[in-house]
């Protein structure tokens, strides 16, 4: 992981540089006096409030004339309501960046309902996280200790945030490809209740990525939960703590359901991205650019985002993040059978 972190970097300083020199054009102290507004889209507390609070102090230093940095949480339909606002409303001055998880990306590629946003108008500023190993797992009060076990449960109670939501959309992955019986897919919590309902019983099991369990370790100490299943991303990446699940992509048993894990990790590779309204003057995006790049540069920035996450980061630049997007497979084969798993329906029968 840190070899990952330290190329992220790398490209990140050489990304500053070239991002240098626009940005002086604009003046010196273009935020001086001014507030920067981030619209997130989700609630606050959660994994993703805590990797957008990690960078505020590193960006209120890097750009120009230190800006006031506050929130507004605009939580709905997996980022779509914070990509909406951000696309239409949000005038394109720098102040007002958003910043959501990757539902909102797969929303769109996936033609989404409730999407007024277009990805390649949006500016992509990149993101603090990109990397990581998501783990399908329940807690230990139902006995599932095994996937033979799993498998033979029925109506599972699989917990997300909302329907497009990425947590929605791994858990559905998991449970079509670990072919789960007829389980249940419960929405409606933000990312902290969702750990509160899996401990108090009204949910069984979700999908999350691997910093909530570092958050939470004693669930593992204690033996609250069993995990059963990884998928890595980037494809390879290796975590001591969980490199000994099996690999999701091994219960792939068609081409046509690799390829669905395939667009999944894609989706995820954008990360948690910062994105500008179109229009944004090229001066203002190389100036925020520039911030975001010192920001991952900074050496002291893994040690805050470590004590607030829980976790190392795994920097996306702004340049790595645009390309990420316009990199996404849309083939429709494949698109309508993610759209299925996506989706609110039951999933999709074999």
């Amino acid at each position: 992981m840190m070899k990952l972190i330290s190329r992220r970097m790398s490209l990140a300083a050489l990304t500053a540089l070239i991002f240098s020199t626009p940005s002086l054009a604009l003046g010196d102290d273009y935020y001086k006096g001014k507030t920067l507004k981030f619209v997130q889209g989700r609630g606050p507390g959660g994994s993703g409030d805590l990797r957008l609070r990690a960078m505020v102090p590193f960006l209120q230093k890097y750009l120009p004339g230190n800006p006031t940095i506050v929130s507004e949480y605009m939580p709905g339909g997996g980022g779509r309501k914070a990509g909406n606002f951000i696309f239409e409303s949000a005038k394109p001055d720098g102040l007002t960046i958003g910043n959501t998880g990757g539902g909102m990306v797969a929303a769109a590629v996936l033609g989404g309902k409730g999407v007024n946003y277009d990805l390649d108008k949006l500016i992509f500023l990149g993101s603090p996280y990109s990397s990581t190993h998501y783990i399908f797992l329940t807690h230990s009060r139902l006995g599932l200790t095994n996937l033979e076990k799993l498998r033979a449960a029925t109506g599972v109670r699989v917990g997300a945030q909302s329907v497009g939501h990425t947590i929605y959309n791994i858990g559905r992955v998991f449970a079509w490809i670990l072919r789960l019986k007829d389980p249940k897919f419960i929405t409606g919590y933000s990312s902290p209740e969702l750990d509160v309902a899996l401990m108090s019983g009204e949910l069984d099991a979700y999908g999350t990525a691997d910093d909530k369990l570092t958050r939470n370790f004693e669930w593992i100490e204690k033996k609250l939960i069993n995990n059963h299943a990884l998928l890595a991303i980037p494809k390879g990446l290796k975590n001591p703590t969980y490199g000994h699940l099996p690999d999701l992509e091994d219960f792939a048993k068609t081409a046509l359901e690799r390829k669905v894990i395939t667009l999944f990790r894609n989706l995820r590779l954008t990360g948690s991205p910062f994105f500008a309204p179109p229009g944004t003057p090229p001066e203002i995006v190389a100036m925020f650019s520039q911030a975001v790049n010192k920001t991952f540069s900074d050496p002291a920035f893994p040690q805050e985002y470590k004590k607030l996450v829980g976790d190392d980061p795994s920097p996306l630049t702004p340049e790595e993040n645009q390309r990420a997007i316009k990199e996404l497979p849309r083939d429709a084969e494949t698109i309508g059978l993610f759209n299925k798993l996506a989706g609110a329906d039951p999933l999709p029968r074999r």
